[in-house]
């Protein structure tokens, strides 16, 4: 039986992961995807927005999760105020959070994408302005993003991871999955 992929774009406050066991009620991967036997590889927070990729070949699970494989994962960030072009030199050398050393990450200024509004939005303040941040990273620890941010003076408020390796967000929309093009898949074929 050959394997099955999925792209998966999670909405605001779902969890990644297909049961909920926390005492706050909290949609669900099971909410959105109705296929049985596939495992999402790696995780999104409850907060964040985004690109999932889930299967049910453990090889590959394990290729893209692992860190040391350095496989790339691009976030678009929307921040609090406008990022000073030293704090992005230090995102892109890589900041301490947590007593642990990131990585270098690719960062750059971003215009505003054209996304679909967050449900509920986030906090407004008129006298203070936000910025989006295109970032790619190599790792994945637990809220990196928002800790590498806010390491350098600009808390994260928005959150959607955009790619993983070179698969895409561009066709979903929020609550929307799909099987991998044959393309798409011939772009993995390296990693097993």
């Amino acid at each position: 039986m050959p394997y099955r992929y999925l792209l998966f774009y999670k909405p605001y406050n779902v969890l990644s992961q297909f049961t909920n066991d926390s005492p706050v009620e909290r949609l669900t991967l099971r909410d959105y995807i109705p296929v049985p036997n596939v495992y999402p590889v790696g995780r999104l927070d409850h907060d964040s927005e985004g690109l999932m990729l889930l299967t049910d070949n453990g090889q590959l699970q394990h290729r893209l999760s692992d860190p040391k494989f350095h496989h790339t994962k691009t976030y678009w960030a929307q921040v609090e105020n406008i990022p000073t072009d030293e704090a992005i030199a230090q995102l892109r050398k890589g900041v301490t959070i947590q007593n642990y050393r990131t990585r270098p990450a690719i960062v750059d200024r971003l215009d505003e994408p054209d996304l679909p509004p967050r449900d509920p939005p986030i906090r407004f303040r008129q006298n203070i302005p936000t910025a989006w941040l295109q970032i790619t990273l190599t790792e994945g620890k637990n809220r990196q993003v928002r800790r590498m941010t806010a390491a350098v003076g600009f808390p994260t408020l928005r959150l959607i991871r955009v790619a993983i390796a070179k698969l895409q967000l561009s066709d979903l929309s929020p609550g929307e999955w799909r099987d991998l093009t044959d393309e798409e898949l011939r772009s993995l074929k390296h990693l097993f």
